[in-house]
Order: structure tokens, then C-alpha cells, then sequence
């Protein structure tokens, strides 16, 4: 069964970067679509990029042009790349794995039956 740990998240102020890194094991992660979400104190989860199987990403309007999301296949390793980082990016991230494998697209709604693996989640704080 695919296990999902999230890392690199922390402390940073507006403006800086950051990378988290969403590492895989039990399974290839380049069969599945990996999806990054987070969720800030009161607010439901949202979607905030992902990535599929065939390598097609999207991103959620409010992170466009500011964070990258990438695949290290020989790591078996997702990484987002949050640069350009705001006070309303403050949230606990998460990666999840889309149960169907191989596929093009990939979802990026949080509530997706498909996310059965999640990580942990992980604390991205940034001050103004």
C-alpha cells in the first residue's frame, strides 16, 4: 500500500520559499496522480496543485505563476515548489495519492474519492 510523508514545511516570512517534498513508499509514485492540498485554521480543504501519472499539472488560481509542482521519479518523490509566499498561504499541507493509476488528468478536489493516501500534513507558516 502507497505511504505518503510530507517535509519542508516551517517558519518563513512574505516573500520567502519554500519546498515541500511529498515521499512515497510501497509503490511507484509515477503510476499515480499526486495531489497537494491544504487547510488553514476554520477554512475547509482546498486543492492546491497536482500532478498526474503522464505528467500534466494544474494549479489552483491563487498559487498560479507562484508555486511549481514537480516529480522525482528516481526518488519517488513529489515536490511543491512555493515561491513568492503570502500571510493567506499560511495552511497544514497535504499530499495524497490518486488510488486510479495511470492516468492523464489529475483532480485537485480535495473530496475526490479517488484521494485514499494521505500524508501526514505538514505546517506552512508565513508572516507578514
Amino acid at each position: 500500500q502507497l505511504q505518503l510523508v510530507e517535509s519542508g514545511g516551517g517558519l518563513v516570512q512574505s516573500g520567502e520559499s519554500l519546498r515541500l517534498s511529498c515521499a512515497a513508499s510501497g509503490d511507484r509514485l509515477d503510476y499515480y496522480g499526486i495531489g497537494w492540498f491544504r487547510q488553514a485554521p476554520g477554512k475547509e480543504r482546498e486543492g492546491v496543485s497536482c500532478i498526474s501519472s503522464s505528467g500534466r499539472t494544474n494549479y489552483a488560481e491563487p498559487v498560479k505563476g507562484r508555486f511549481t509542482i514537480s516529480r522525482d521519479d528516481a526518488k519517488n518523490t513529489v515536490y511543491l515548489q512555493m515561491d513568492s509566499l503570502k500571510p493567506e498561504d499560511t495552511a497544514v499541507y497535504y499530499c495524497a495519492a490518486d488510488r486510479r493509476t495511470h492516468q492523464r488528468m489529475c483532480v485537485m478536489r480535495p473530496n475526490f474519492s479517488g484521494y485514499e493516501s494521505w500524508g501526514q500534513g505538514i505546517q506552512v507558516t508565513v508572516s507578514s
